[in-house]
């Protein structure tokens, strides 16, 4: 028998026994493994519900919020300009357009890198969450621009109208849990405390902005008084 038909051989009969090995360990290990996923599937079953929860808590606190926030800019007259052309772009336009806030604000996540190696890491978590909020607000108000644009791409469309009744099922899923009950519960304290601590802090917060439109028609003043002193000194 020749040297490559006998290192063949060798093979086969190594590929054989390490095929039968693994058999007798699936059959060994399949019931544990089945055991460990009955119990393990209730406990994840729960994580995924209250992952779940968060993403739609972070679009419904966050997404929408920041979305109107930024809509508001669009009052200025620059802003509604800008934002005009934007609707009028064609489908590929609109996608560059979208998905621009995550490119430009890479580098500030790579500085923000740059400072957790260099052992600052608050500002570093100050600058990633601020980049990560201005890049959230900007995609939240452009996709509400492009998405007539955007669900013009076949493959596009094909993917938002194959998620979204997904999502959709899976939120009405997740607002019947657990997790989002306590989130509803967290949210409605928190805006009651935010109001009563409004309610306090009001007459302080309007008598300081009194104060400082005092102070500035003061300065204006000052500044006017001032340029006429300069004028008459300079004059002939």
């Amino acid at each position: 028998m020749s040297a490559p038909r006998q290192l063949f051989g060798r093979l086969r009969r190594y590929v054989v026994e390490a095929a039968a090995v693994c058999a007798r360990a699936w059959r060994l290990l399949a019931p544990l493994l089945a055991l460990a996923w009955r119990a393990a599937k209730p406990v994840l079953g729960s994580v995924l519900e209250v992952v779940l929860a968060l993403v739609i808590v972070f679009e419904e606190w966050g997404w929408r919020p920041l979305a109107e926030l930024v809509g508001r800019l669009a009052r200025w007259r620059p802003i509604a300009a800008i934002e005009s052309v934007i609707i009028r772009l064609p489908p590929y336009a609109a996608l560059v357009v979208f998905v621009l806030p995550t490119t430009l604000l890479l580098p500030l996540k790579l500085v923000a890198l740059v400072l957790i190696a260099n052992g600052r890491v608050v500002l570093a978590g100050l600058l990633f969450v601020a980049a990560k909020v201005v890049a959230t607000a900007l995609i939240a108000r452009l996709f509400m621009l492009t998405q007539p644009a955007l669900m013009q791409i076949g493959w596009f469309a094909w993917g938002y109208e194959t998620v979204m009744p997904w999502k959709d099922a899976l939120t009405a899923r997740v607002r019947a849990s657990w997790a989002w009950r306590m989130g509803r519960l967290a949210k409605e304290r928190v805006r009651r405390l935010l109001a009563a601590q409004w309610v306090r802090l009001r007459p302080t917060v309007l008598e300081v902005r009194r104060a400082l439109a005092a102070a500035a028609v003061a300065a204006r003043v000052r500044l006017r008084q001032a340029l006429r002193d300069i004028r008459l000194r300079s004059g002939p």
